[in-house]
């Protein structure tokens, strides 16, 4: 088998970090996801080489022929190589020293295997000369490639203790590429060190779950994972209801023709209460904008069902709309009425209501805000008539519920 010709070898950018790298000569080699995934018939865009030449000399190859060289990890052995149109991580091959789990300390070598030896799966561990087109298999990773199947290099037990993050990654790999039943070696080892997740930062964690999440359907593997123990150190609250839930987000996402999303998928994993979503995205260490929108998603309703989707979108925000309704069990009619759908503007404004004699204060946002309802209930009319009727309406009512204290006619003041 060869590694057939991949469109970023054309690019110049990648011809010139070659050249500068000997990876002609065997000198460097292209190595893990983007061998696995051309050998698959997948699109390839991050491309990882690894080198026998030290970090010094990369930098010194790069510099010479005209290329950036950023350390970006240099005391691990890794530069990335920059060209006007690409970019390539190149690291010195390493073997390990220790690890504890969580890091490991490297030196570096020049025997491949040994190098391969380091990694997590047999298909990962794949290195090829892409001139050539010659792949160099250590481990048997072309035929577990070829049956679907996740494999650890060696001993899982082993591998796990080098990182504990192996085990999430058993799974996202099994989730992606894997058919049929897991590789029983491996989940046993999963399993019986699921605890081992503790000692993971939360960042670590919520990365893997993420990518997990983004696959086509992880809900089988989900249940896999629910099943082995795998989410209880860390995530205790994702469990059975936890799968039927994540199932039909899935299974509405696809009749909706919505794509794919890994926080909406993350939101389903969890009953709808927006306290235990809060303290998830804080245990996750989740941006802002993706605490928002999980949060938001946990206010979900079954009255949401029947909501009018453009309002529901104009109050929350459309990708908050979108998550509600899928989430809720909404008619894929109802999420594909927001498809293109833009968020209209109130042409009023409190300076408006200012110049027709609104008093300045806090009657004018009050005002403005029992408006701006009237006018969503409406349906968002855009005809300037129409939301001349919704504001004079409501300046007449105003105008009736504004106590005066100016005397009436018999010279006494009016209560």
């Amino acid at each position: 088998m060869k590694l057939p010709p991949q469109a970023w070898q054309a690019l110049p950018g990648a011809g010139a970090i070659m050249a500068a790298l000997d990876v002609a000569a065997g000198t460097s080699r292209v190595v893990g996801g983007a061998v696995r995934d051309a050998l698959i018939g997948l699109q390839v865009s991050d491309v990882d080489l690894a080198t026998r030449l030290q970090p010094g000399e990369v930098v010194e190859r790069l510099e010479a022929a005209g290329l950036k060289a950023v350390p970006t990890g240099i005391d691990h052995g890794t530069i990335t190589a920059v060209a006007p149109d690409f970019v390539m991580e190149v690291t010195t091959l390493r073997r390990d020293v220790s690890t504890d789990g969580r890091r490991a300390t490297v030196a570096f070598t020049d025997d491949w295997r040994e190098d391969a030896a380091r990694r997590d799966f047999t298909f990962n561990a794949l290195s090829a000369n892409p001139v050539t087109g010659e792949i160099f298999d250590y481990f048997g990773g072309l035929e577990d490639l070829r049956r679907h199947h996740v494999r650890f290099i060696g001993s899982p037990l082993e591998r796990i203790a080098e990182d504990h993050l192996r085990i999430l990654r058993f799974f996202r790999f099994h989730a992606r590429f894997g058919e049929g039943l897991p590789d029983p070696e491996g989940l046993a080892a999963c399993a019986d060190r699921a605890n081992d997740l503790m000692a993971l930062s939360r960042e670590r964690i919520r990365e893997e779950l993420l990518k997990l999440l983004a696959v086509t359907d992880p809900a089988p593997t989900v249940r896999l994972m629910v099943d082995h123990g795998i989410f209880s150190p860390v995530l205790p609250e994702i469990g059975p209801g936890s799968v039927a839930r994540l199932a039909a987000t899935v299974e509405a996402e696809r009749k909706a023709g919505q794509a794919a999303s890994s926080i909406r998928r993350l939101a389903a994993l969890f009953p709808p209460d927006p306290e235990l979503a809060a303290d998830v995205a804080r245990r996750l260490r989740l941006s802002n904008a993706e605490r928002k929108r999980l949060v938001t998603a946990a206010g979900r309703t079954s009255a949401e069902v029947a909501s009018e989707p453009a309002v529901l979108a104009y109050r929350l925000g459309l990708e908050e709309a979108v998550d509600r309704l899928l989430l809720a069990g909404a008619p894929p009619a109802s999420v594909q009425k927001l498809q293109g759908w833009e968020r209209p503007r109130l042409a009023v404004t409190g300076g408006d209501l200012v110049a027709r004699g609104v008093e300045k204060g806090p009657q004018v946002s009050a005002l403005l805000k029992a408006i701006e309802d009237d006018w969503v209930t409406a349906g968002f009319p855009p005809r300037s008539s129409a939301i001349e009727a919704i504001v004079a309406k409501r300046l007449g009512q105003s105008a009736a519920e504004k106590p005066s204290n100016s005397p009436d006619t018999q010279g006494n003041p009016r209560h």
